[in-house]
């Protein structure tokens, strides 16, 4: 019988839960949908039931394949910055707050006036503006991570979250605490969860959640963390200097480093991954930039045309509309890709560079605010696939791109689940 960890990962629409190796090869996978948040009034909300609903549904799906496979360990990530209102026993008494719902001000103003300008916390958005609302609204007996709920539904415990998921919510991860200036804002601190580190053991799986699912009943429950530390996880990267290129709508970078940086002008935090810190940045080139030239059926006709080892000498620096965060912190930076030659293959080429080259931008701003330098290269995402691009970014970054373990981002959440019993990530 093979031992095996379960990561699970929770997203915006949907669950999807793994079996994983010590090595994260994939043993069993099960997945489901589940309904949207809700849109009222520009605040964007969603019942913890529906998390709860799907999440039964996952695990009951993957039952049937647990034949042959000895879970010892389980671990769940959630979106980052989802905070729900409980009850001392768990229970919900209000909707969820999603990642991307935006604060009432005179909630956020409390947390401008005194949160560090270094902290995570700050912005429209702000989990510890949000929780101050359901503080004055709700009066709950504690506020939880959306991770955390459903860890605590197997587990019981509803009183503990992991420095990554709490890290929007104030947490100072240097210090490794919660910072008393959140006090400041009036927020009763008693609110908030104890903090320990993601990877480490928080439980062991009630035994009648046990017995639903076919599940061993002394499988270790771990503190997860959030989406994208997960799918940073996911790709196999573990020693400082290890990258991970996200190539979708939008360009996403994550480093691992072992030095933190925290560089708000550009939107940057570093999430405590063990010893170590994972640094990102997000630019607006990417996917959306090539689609304002180029269409899928374009893309695919031209890519094997362009030549990777022969640059066009075209210094571009593609946005879809102006504005650009990382790594030039400009709004009114406008897109430059001029001058156009006539000949379409060298005009795509050229984009391709420019993207590419932003990229590599990217990673040296990353080290100079004081993250490891790039070493290695991991891509995900739609253009993660394209050979010939992935040569020219090859070529500008100076390192070798190495293949993602997996895409899934339960697979690093699995990965934690392992380390929470001792099985190092490396």
């Amino acid at each position: 019988m093979s031992e095996a960890a379960l990561g699970i990962d929770v997203g915006t629409s949907g669950i999807r839960a793994v079996l994983a190796g010590r090595d994260g090869d994939i043993l069993a996978m099960s997945q489901t949908a589940m309904a949207l948040p809700q849109q009222s009034f520009g605040r964007l909300w969603q019942d913890a039931h529906v998390w709860s609903a799907a999440l039964d549904e996952v695990l009951l799906g993957l039952k049937a394949k647990l034949n042959g496979h000895q879970v010892l360990a389980l671990a769940i990530d959630g979106t980052s910055g989802t905070i729900l209102p409980i009850d001392g026993d768990g229970a919900p008494v209000g909707l969820a707050s999603m990642y991307n719902d935006v604060a009432e001000q005179r909630f956020l103003d409390p947390v401008m006036k005194v949160a560090p300008q270094e902290t995570a916390a700050r912005g429209g958005s702000s989990p510890l503006a949000r929780a101050l609302e359901m503080q004055a609204t709700i009066a709950p007996a504690r506020i939880l991570h959306q991770a955390d709920w459903l860890a605590g539904r197997l587990s019981g415990r509803f009183d503990v979250s992991d420095e990554n998921n709490a890290l929007k919510t104030g947490y100072d991860p240097v210090k490794r605490r919660w910072p008393s200036w959140i006090g400041e804002t009036g927020l009763d601190m008693t609110l908030l969860p104890e903090i320990v580190a993601a990877g480490e053991r928080t439980g062991t799986i009630l035994p009648n959640i046990a017995e639903r699912y076919g599940l061993p009943r002394d499988v270790a429950v771990v503190a997860g963390t959030t989406d994208g530390c997960a799918a940073f996880l996911a790709s196999g990267a573990s020693t400082p200097g290890d990258g991970v290129t996200s190539l979708g709508t939008t360009l996403t970078l994550k480093l691992l480093s072992d030095r933190a940086v925290f560089a708000p002008q550009y939107g940057i935090y570093s999430h405590r991954i063990g010893d170590q810190w994972l640094a990102g940045g997000a630019s607006n080139t990417g996917g959306a930039a090539l689609a304002a030239h180029f269409s899928r059926e374009d893309i695919a006709r031209l890519t094997p045309l362009i030549d990777p080892d022969h640059p066009t000498g075209l210094d571009y620096y593609p946005l879809p509309k102006p504005g650009e965060r990382f790594p030039i912190n400009d709004p009114s930076l406008a897109s430059r890709v001029t001058p156009r030659p006539d000949d379409q293959r060298l005009f795509f080429q050229g984009l391709l560079e420019g993207i590419a080259g932003v990229e590599a931008l990217g990673y040296r701003r990353l080290a100079e605010l004081g993250a490891s330098s790039l070493k290695s290269l991991r891509s995900v995402g739609g253009g993660a696939g394209n050979d010939p691009w992935t040569r020219i970014r090859e070529r500008l970054l100076k390192v070798r791109n190495v293949p993602a373990l997996s895409e899934h981002a339960a697979v690093g959440t699995a990965r934690l689940a392992w380390q929470g019993i001792g099985h190092d990530l490396h």
